[in-house]
């Protein structure tokens, strides 16, 4: 039975482990499924009023964000009627006939000294075209014709190293005009990554990067592994395990300033650290007082509070949205299954019945659905749950994922799975129609962590 326990809790940890890769590159998402029922769109590149060339493929980034995101289907340059770059010049009944009723649309001025004014706008063709039946508006006691078709705009100074931050922002604006759901292509993400342990000296790497794989950054490397990455709620700081020292211990540290603390160094487990809604706490998994249980920790005083005591091993701790409960996986039942435990009466309840066993929980931000690794006739696969009813829904059909991780607006997961015998990232929508590759040749990567809303 022990043994039986010990392999459940460490299932992961050992994948985390077993590695072979010694070539070096950022990720590259490579869709594999979905776009075809996406929304179409238009994003027309960017005009340029400066000498040379443009020092940033801004409208590359939006089509790319859009894209990725699995809601919309990016009209290719080739197709396009026209090239305009402000609203003035747009033939709207143009892009309605090739079935566009949305397009992007910009220019790009060079100021000088590295400073380059952006403009951008974001155009209903569809109401466009059906302005010569529109009525007027009074505008400074004069009649002009409305602007129903412009959804929205903006005009920015920004830097030559801000482009690529304000193209984010241009997708994050559309996704949300569009969609009415707040765009995440502003955020990060944290991963490990395991190179060549016999060619390499320190082999772990916990890196950061852009949502989409670039501006990669390695915080700490190691010759011992590490695990468990978590983000602080305001995306400054990471919580992690790692065996540096011979055995596991918490760390967390500041990725600006890579300065970190180190949080717990019990004897036995010190895992699966889990940062709080505010942030003052982190839910943990030690096996100092015997069996593996839930605990928590107020970061500020190091005080504990043990969350569980049983018999069986409890692990994978996070937080449900309203920092009221526990999402946890254990063993109690029998097989792991996925339980919630109220923090202010220590109640738990059993959340999950469906297939072989169910590891890894989270709850979507909204508080609506659980996502899940579910095993079923010996496969792991993503899968969500409704928390209201029960349903459970399988998102992904490869054999061995785990450590999914949500997108903070709740529209993506994304995870770690096995593609051509090499540990890749992987992203689906939650509604599973959007499937996506990060496949990256720097080794095994693992254990992905997608950050919150950055400012």
């Amino acid at each position: 039975m022990k043994k039986l326990l010990a392999s459940s809790i460490f299932f992961f940890a050992y994948l985390a482990m077993s590695v072979s890769s010694s070539a070096y590159a950022q990720l590259n998402i490579v869709i594999t499924e979905g776009v075809d029922n996406a929304t179409p769109i238009a994003v027309v590149p960017f005009g340029w009023e400066g000498e040379g060339m443009l020092p940033g493929a801004i409208s590359d980034v939006i089509n790319h964000d859009l894209r990725r995101s699995g809601r919309f289907n990016p009209m290719t340059m080739s197709k396009m009627p026209q090239f305009p770059r402000d609203i003035s010049a747009v033939n709207y009944q143009q892009w309605v006939d090739k079935g566009i009723n949305t397009i992007v649309v910009g220019k790009v001025k060079d100021l000088g000294n590295d400073r380059y004014q952006i403009d951008f706008q974001l155009i209903d063709t569809l109401a466009g075209s059906q302005l010569a039946d529109a009525p007027q508006v009074l505008q400074n006691g004069q009649l002009v014709a409305g602007q129903s078709q412009l959804i929205a705009g903006r005009t920015l100074t920004v830097t030559g190293q801000d482009f690529r931050q304000f193209a984010h922002r241009i997708s994050d604006i559309v996704y949300e005009k569009l969609t009415g759901q707040k765009g995440a292509f502003l955020t990060r993400i944290a991963y490990v990554v395991v190179r060549d342990t016999k060619t390499v000296a320190r082999p772990y790497q916990l890196v950061i990067a852009d949502y989409d794989g670039e501006n990669e950054l390695a915080l700490l490397s190691s010759k011992e592994p590490l695990m468990s990455p978590s983000w602080s709620p305001d995306g400054n700081k990471l919580a992690y395990v790692s065996f540096e020292s011979g055995k596991p211990q918490i760390f967390i540290q500041d990725i600006y300033t890579m300065s970190r603390i180190k949080l717990t160094d019990f004897p036995g487990i010190n895992g699966a650290p889990n940062f709080s809604p505010d942030g003052k706490q982190i839910a943990m998994v030690l096996s100092k007082d015997g069996n593996p249980d839930i605990y928590i920790m107020e970061i500020a005083t190091r005080k504990l509070t043990r969350i569980t005591r049983h018999r069986a091993i409890d692990t994978e701790p996070s937080w449900a949205p309203n920092g009221k409960e526990l999402i946890f996986s254990s063993e109690r039942g029998g097989k792991p299954q996925i339980y919630r435990v109220n923090l202010s009466n220590k109640r738990i309840k059993r959340l999950t019945f469906e297939g072989d066993m169910n590891l890894g929980g989270t709850i979507t931000p909204d508080g609506s659905e659980l996502v899940i690794v579910n095993r079923t006739n010996g496969n792991y696969h993503i899968a969500r749950q409704n928390l209201a009813d029960g349903a459970m829904q399988v998102l992904t059909t490869t054999f061995l994922d785990e450590s999914p991780s949500i997108a903070p607006n709740g529209s993506m997961i994304i995870y770690s799975t096995l593609h051509e015998g090499t540990q890749v990232l992987s992203l689906v929508s939650l509604d599973g129609r959007f499937k996506a590759r990060l496949p990256g040749v720097a080794g095994q990567i693992k254990a992905p962590s997608w950050s919150p809303f950055l400012r």
